[in-house]
């Protein structure tokens, strides 16, 4: 498996979790807002498998594009902080596009 190929799950799974983080914020407002706790009941196990695997497919392109550890753990971190994902998303695949287009051939 090539550094590509690892960018297209860590891309998917990076927009996907930024979108249930936000769903998540919503429920949690909700939740402690309004008293309405069903929808959180039901969306935060689900936001929290999904940012499992996000943190797999993070690990899985750092390890094959060779991050430094606190980098790794800084995209990690990025699926915590509604929208961060987002923005990281874009710098990562910009990095990782450069980083092939540079590399020997």
């Amino acid at each position: 498996m090539t550094v590509e190929s690892a960018l297209k799950p860590f891309r998917i799974l990076a927009y996907i979790v930024g979108v249930m983080l936000l769903v998540l914020v919503t429920c949690i407002v909700l939740r402690y807002g309004f008293g309405i706790e069903g929808p959180s009941k039901i969306v935060s196990p689900i936001h929290g498998f999904l940012y499992m695997l996000y943190l797999v497919a993070t690990m899985n392109l750092g390890m094959k594009a060779r991050w430094s550890w606190p980098y790794v753990v800084g995209v990690m971190l990025a699926g915590t902080v509604p929208l961060l994902s987002f923005v990281l998303e874009r710098k990562v695949t910009r990095r990782v596009e450069t980083e092939v287009a540079t590399a020997p051939a």
